[in-house]
């Protein structure tokens, strides 16, 4: 008579082993989901690297290729001019003082 219930009782000893492993277990369900959010917010950050990066080869590349770039930047960061042209620089009251308006 006991041998007639040894195989359901092992497969409900085997059934509970695996629930508790999936729920409650190293790498359950929880740790899963959250693996597959960090996956996700990872992509998004990515995604933004990429698109930084592609923007700074162009960058680069339009330094190689054209002088205008490099022209843009000689004026815009070294304040430097052609040299036929003229600088006139507008100082306003406020920029003299160090007030702010």
């Amino acid at each position: 008579m006991l041998a007639k219930w040894k195989l359901p009782i092992l497969l409900v000893i085997i059934l509970g082993y695996l629930q508790y492993a999936f729920w409650c277990g190293k790498n359950n369900i929880f740790d899963y989901q959250q693996n597959v959010n960090t996956v996700e917010l990872m992509k998004i950050e990515n995604n933004k690297l990429k698109l930084r990066n592609e923007q700074m080869f162009a960058e680069i590349s339009n330094l190689y290729d054209g002088s205008d770039a490099i022209e843009e930047r000689a004026r815009s960061h070294l304040g430097m001019i052609e040299p036929d042209e003229h600088f006139y620089r507008i100082v306003t009251r406020s920029s003299i003082s160090g007030e702010e308006q």
